[in-house]
């Protein structure tokens, strides 16, 4: 090796940095390494980013000559700019050595050890070799920085400042504060180190301010804005300028907590993260905790403008980042406060899909895991108290449970878990009444409150719950410590939450309750003027859309109509029915409760003989065709219907109220609107549009395409099984539901179809009686009567003061032992009991009503009549009402309804008259017999005569229609549904099944699976015609909505047949063939060797009525009233 006094070119490579810790702690643009020989020549690296695990990678090479100075000089400085710099920056290390020193690793690359900041050693790996030729030694090196004025005080000022954030010496801050305030009066504006001096100086004054050394918080933060302004996006230190302006407000907002500064905080955030690679320094250690301090303190607001900002940062941390599951959470929060502010059920929905996705990120084991179940179990619960679907409740009683488990006692968020699993408790009994879930609830809310102590923030929500739960027991069990004790509890809670609290107005219609529960136990007129006065200082609070004044209209009906039932005011009365009509109606509450509430209503009216009684009925109906509309498919759409236990009997009571007022016509239209509903609902997407295609073709395409996206969206929801996807699903259904609501809207706006797809009038359905009368047979616990609906003209009632629901439930069940019976009897035995039967029907029933055709309206025999039964009505075969008695001159038997007139029946008035409006789509007839004998294992007996049958009607059938028979294996579902949709006239005979608990899961047995109702009801077939359906049960209705006339029958005319044969109860296949012998040769006795007449559906019904007249001595009496006509 040369001496050292040799001159020598040596090429020093500058690998890398790490342990690169800055002595202020202040975050660098960047990094760099400067090599000095002499006081005039020095070498500068590149100015690189510092990485997260603070350290810098260079890879920069310089050539330097030993010939200047015995010694270099190795310095480590941080940079405040990327871009051009101001000063040099702060000293991070420096080293002098000899360059024996650097030469004495060989070729190998060696680390330099720097003396140690905050007890770690920074330090440079380098490499060095001799050059032994060299021609331009110098053209890496320059001269060093200008030693000027603002070049010396800037690295004063960055020296001062290091050592007042070591010391924490206000000296050394001051004289920071003071040379950074030096170089900025000699970089004035239009200076291009102008920005650099305002940041240097601002962050100086930060640091006093966060260390309470410096007051002036609005200097600094208006420095930073004006470094930021000359710095925009696209310059290389646009990034850290908003760093330190978030900083500066951030530290303003921990201090001051004015929310304006942690919205710019969050505003600024959204603009910086995307700015920030990962793995930088600036990203990983700076920003993160920034981003992390604002979304933690960004406080959950409901306004549409917090939510806004709330989704933005959302939007900046994606699927991976750390802060995302926090992101998540805070939005969900946020839509949770909009939602009990306004009322909107989307802002649940998404805060429950959020909410899952939360949960989904965090780890069992996490410390918190237990709060995001805790959040998304709230969002479930919340939803279904506005919704009232039974999956929410249970999952979200699940969900809490869960968190409860993983809180053991001792562990801090165990009281949370036990008050929320309690009040979802007390939910679960407020819909089911388990004395259980009531009594876990006090339980644990007793736990609860042990732990929250008089002092405790969380003890007044505490006390809230334990005295629902407690007061929801005392109005079941009526002991009467237990509204006392909820009664302390309440008035407790109201101290606590005074004025200025969020939950201020829930005291007090709360403790309004309570009082309201004990006055009518006591009846001490100060409970009821205090909670009525509870109730009135709760409403002065709430804007007038607020979900939550529901509650105080709920309160104070229960406070004006005891007391009316008590002192019998009649100003209560008005005040409690003007309280039940603003409860009832309140938008932005769910249906759920608002269904209730007028149910309530209508009990009240006509307990009362209130004239509001039929404003009740009607806003039951509305409120219940809304919350079913919200409901995707029709399964969930009956699910929503049944939910309400007194509900089931609506639409028969709504009429009976119109008719003892005397208004038959809206007796009519109260009938159609409620027993129709489940139809209508589904209908409704099929609606013809014929006439306004020539009015507006374009919204009738609007119309048509939206029908079918919500149809679609329909059906798929109903396959879903994932909750995640079901909410998605309903997500969609309910916007694709809006916008069709609005061209709904924007149709009506058009004068000549101002009433489409609202609920008929009078004169609309009268439309059902062109070809002969339609009799309304109204079952009602108030009164049972007729309506008859002429062809023209007013309808007729017919009081049956003779008969009462509870006869009409008796006569139902006689009937069915009766029939039960029968089918063990031989076939040649009198049916004496089913013959009583028949002639209490007429006598009763059928009587009145005859007599009102023969003598009022002259309607002439053998005339068609329809029927339109209801309630225990739909279980009773009228169409069999036979006097059985001889006549008085001994020439004959009395006749019976079938004698007289020719009967059918009809679902809903709207039903037969869809049917009629059909019948002018015409299309060559074709025929299938779809039979299947053999069900398979477990799907019922084997139907010995299903063949026979099949090969009979084949025979029967017109030789110009197009007839095909299926059977056997090809009998499948898939087989059926396609024959079905193919064939303009169908025979099925087979199995039919009746599920009384899920009729649209009433089906037909096939080969393989069932053919059910749902199945049918989801086709639209326009073209078809007839159907026969020669299986047992395939016209007997639901008995849990108001709706009673879900049945394979109805299904069929639904989907598209206009004339349906079905059955009332179980099906002789032995015997049944005679009738269906009987009924295709009366059917196609006029197209005997091809005659031109058409095939007639409409005949059906008077073939049905000649074929069981014709089988008399071959068919017992049951087997011949089984078969009924529905439609045309």
């Amino acid at each position: 090796m040369p001496s050292s006094s040799q001159s020598r070119y040596i090429r020093l490579e500058v690998i890398s940095g790490k342990n690169l810790q800055v002595p202020s702690w202040r975050f660098p643009a960047g990094i760099y390494v400067s090599i000095n020989v002499d006081s005039r020549r020095c070498w500068k690296s590149a100015t690189c980013v510092l990485s997260s695990d603070e350290s810098v990678t260079w890879g920069n090479t310089v050539t330097l000559s030993s010939e200047a100075s015995a010694t270099l000089s190795v310095e480590i400085r941080a940079s405040y700019e990327l871009g051009r710099m101001l000063g040099r920056g702060e000293v991070i290390g420096e080293l002098q050595m000899s360059w024996d020193e650097l030469l004495n690793h060989g070729d190998e690359p060696f680390d330099l050890s720097f003396p140690p900041i905050r007890d770690v050693c920074p330090s440079l790996t380098l490499r060095a070799a001799i050059l032994h030729d060299c021609d331009d030694q110098d053209s890496a090196m320059s001269d060093s920085l200008e030693d000027c004025e603002i070049t010396r005080d800037t690295d004063a000022g960055h020296a001062q400042f290091a050592e007042y954030m070591t010391s924490e010496e206000v000296s050394h801050l001051n004289d920071a504060v003071q040379h950074f305030q030096l170089v900025l009066d000699q970089c004035p504006v239009g200076h291009p180190d102008h920005a650099a001096a305002l940041t240097n100086l601002a962050y100086a004054r930060l640091a006093g301010y966060i260390q309470n050394h410096l007051q002036d918080i609005n200097t600094t933060t208006s420095l930073f804005h004006e470094s930021l302004a000359l710095r925009p996006q696209g310059h290389p230190d646009h990034a850290s300028s908003l760093y330190n302006l978030i900083r500066a407000l951030i530290w303003r907002y921990n201090k001051e907590s004015t929310t304006v500064y942690i919205h710019e905080s969050a505003q600024l955030c959204c603009k910086l993260l995307p700015l920030c690679p990962e793995g930088t320094y600036l990203r990983d250690i700076r920003v993160d905790s920034v981003v992390d301090y604002v979304i933690t303190n960004l406080p959950v607001d409901g306004s549409d403008a917090g939510i806004h900002l709330r989704r933005i940062m959302l939007e900046i941390c994606p699927v991976g980042q750390q802060h995302r599951q926090k992101a998540l959470d805070k939005l969900s929060w946020s839509l949770v406060v909009r939602f009990k502010q306004r009322g909107n059920v989307d802002d649940i929905d998404e805060s429950i899909h959020l909410r899952r996705e939360a949960v989904s990120l965090c780890p069992e084991v996490h410390s918190h895991y237990d709060s995001y179940l805790n959040n998304l179990a709230l969002s479930l619960l919340t939803r279904f108290d506005h919704q009232g679907k039974p999956n929410d409740l249970d999952e979200a009683i699940s969900l809490y449970e869960e968190a409860l488990h993983l809180c053991p006692v001792g562990k801090e968020s165990r009281d949370v878990s036990l008050d929320n699993l309690g009040g979802a408790l007390v939910t679960r009994f407020n819909k089911y009444g388990d004395i259980d879930d009531i009594t876990g609830a006090i339980s644990l809310h007793r736990e609860a409150l042990k732990l929250h102590p008089p002092g405790h923030p969380r003890r007044g929500a505490t006390l809230n719950k334990l005295a629902l739960a407690l007061k929801n027991r005392y109005d079941l069990l009526h002991v009467s410590k237990d509204i006392y004790e909820a009664i302390d509890h309440y008035r407790e809670c109201l101290r606590l939450v005074q004025h200025d609290h969020p939950g201020h107005h829930v005291a007090l219609f709360s403790l309004s309750s309570a009082l309201c529960s004990r006055f009518t136990h006591t009846l001490k007129n100060e409970d009821v003027e205090e909670a009525i006065d509870l109730c009135q200082k709760s409403l002065a609070i709430l804007p007038s859309l607020h979900p939550e004044r529901y509650y105080s209209y709920l309160w104070l009906t229960n406070a004006y109509l005891p007391r009316y039932q008590i002192q019998h005011n009649p100003a209560d009365l008005s005040l409690a029915v003007e309280n039940f009509r603003l409860a009832s109606g309140h938008p932005t509450q769910g249906f759920p409760h608002r269904i209730q509430t007028a149910l309530h209503w209508v009990t009240a009216a006509e307990s009362h003989q209130h004239d509001s009684a039929l404003e009740a009925y009607q806003v039951c109906l509305e409120l219940f065709d809304s919350h079913a509309m919200t409901r995707s498919s029709i399964t969930s759409r009956r699910e929503a219907a049944t939910a309400f236990h007194s509900a089931h009997s609506l639409p028969v009571d709504a009429a009976s109220c119109a008719i003892r007022r005397g208004s038959l016509r809206r007796a009519v239209e109260l009938m159609e609107q409620g027993r129709g509903q489940q139809w209508s609902l589904a209908s409704r997407l099929k609606t013809p549009v014929e006439d306004l295609e020539s009015t507006n073709s374009k919204l009738a395409h609007n119309y048509l395409e939206l029908s079918k996206r919500v149809s679609n969206a329909a059906q798929s929801s109903a396959t879903v099984t994932d909750r995640a996807a079901a909410d998605r699903a309903a997500t969609e259904y309910r916007r694709l539901t809006r916008q069709w609501e609005a061209v709904v809207a924007e149709i009506r706006d058009i004068r000549a179809f101002s009433r489409f797809l609202l609920p008929p009038l009078y004169e609309d359905l009268q439309t059902a009686a062109r070809q002969g009368p339609v009799i309304i047979l109204i079952a009602s616990q108030y009164s049972c009567s007729a309506i008859i609906i002429p062809t023209s003209g007013e309808p007729h009632h017919v009081p049956l003061s003779s008969v009462t629901l509870a006869d009409l439930k008796t006569l139902k069940n006689r009937f069915t032992r009766a029939i039960r019976h029968a089918s063990r009897m031989n076939p040649r035995e009198s049916r004496t009991d089913l013959i009583v039967l028949l002639r209490t029907i007429w006598d009763e029933i059928m009587l009145p009503i005859v007599k009102v055709l023969e003598y009022v309206l002259e309607l002439k025999h053998r005339s068609r009549i329809w029927l339109c039964p209801t309630a225990a009505f739909t279980s009773i075969p009228l169409h069999a009402a036979n006097p059985c008695q001889t006549k008085a001159d001994r020439s004959g038997k009395e006749p019976c309804l079938e004698d007289l007139y020719i009967c059918s029946y009809t679902p809903t008035l709207s039903a037969l008259v869809r049917s009629r409006q059909m019948m002018k789509k015409r299309v060559p007839p074709s025929f299938v017999a779809i039979g299947q004998g053999q069900p398979g294992a477990g799907k019922g007996k084997a139907l010995l005569t299903v063949d026979s049958e099949l090969e009979l009607v084949h025979k029967l059938v017109p030789v110009t229609a197009n007839r095909t028979t299926i059977s056997g294996d090809a009998a499948t579902r898939t087989g059926a549904l396609e024959a079905l949709e193919k064939n303009t006239w169908v025979h099925l005979a087979c199995h039919g099944k009746q599920d009384p608990t899920q009729p649209y899961n009433s089906h037909f047995v096939m080969r393989d699976e069932h053919l059910t109702l749902l199945d049918i009801m989801e086709k639209d077939i326009p073209h078809a015609e007839f159907a026969f359906l020669s299986a047992c049960h395939t016209a007997v209705g639901d008995e849990k909505t108001p709706d009673e006339v879900i049945h394979l029958a109805a299904g069929l005319q639904f989907s598209g047949f206009k004339s349906v044969i079905g059955t009332l109860w179980e099906v002789d296949d032995g015997v049944a063939k005679h009738i269906v012998e009987a009924f295709y040769k009366y059917m196609f006795m006029d197209l005997k060797d091809g005659a031109g007449v058409v095939m007639d559906c409409s005949k059906a019904a008077w073939a049905l009525n000649c074929a069981t007249h014709a089988v008399k001595t071959k068919v017992p009496l049951e087997q011949r009233i089984v078969f009924i006509h529905i439609g045309v």
